[in-house]
């Protein structure tokens, strides 16, 4: 189980959601709408076991997420997930990465102070004997037009989805 966000850690006016996340179940988040510009020349790497509990967390990950390494590592990597990501979204992440095959997509992450930053994610599971034994994620900055897109189309996502 996740622990809600601790709203002693936000930077600034935030509202409140609950997520209820995949294989975690729900979790209290604070949402400031305030966005952290991806740093030039930075990859964020993690790595993650078949569960998404993280294994691995790279310098960058730590620093752009807001959390200390220790917070990190064992928890699931959907601690960074933010409330404007459709589910449909991890839903094909998942799928795609249990076939056994490469993802990539534009991602909307929560950061533990309630901002935000946009990152462009590739997931590639980690072969071993034949067998996936985990998952690395890479992410790097992201095209601002493509961000824009992204916006619009998970925001149409997510209403289909609430209509469900």
């Amino acid at each position: 189980m996740l622990k809600d966000m601790d709203q002693a850690f936000v930077a600034g006016q935030a509202r409140e959601v609950m997520l209820n996340l995949y294989r975690v179940g729900p979790r209290k988040v604070f949402v400031v709408d305030e966005e952290v510009p991806y740093p030039d020349g930075r990859l964020i790497v993690s790595r993650t076991d078949l569960n998404g509990v993280i294994t691995h967390a790279n310098r960058s990950f730590v620093e752009m997420s807001g959390y200390r390494e220790e917070e990190l590592i064992g928890a699931p990597h959907s601690i960074l997930r933010h409330p404007d990501m459709p589910k449909a979204a991890f839903k094909d992440l998942w799928d795609t990465i249990q076939r056994g095959e490469i993802w990539q997509g534009y991602v909307k992450n929560l950061r533990k102070d309630g901002r935000y930053y946009w990152v462009k994610a590739t997931v590639i599971p980690n072969v071993r004997s034949g067998r996936i034994v985990g998952y690395t994620s890479v992410r790097r900055k992201p095209d601002r037009r493509k961000v824009e897109e992204c916006i619009a189309l998970y925001a149409k996502m997510r209403a289909e989805e609430s209509n469900l």
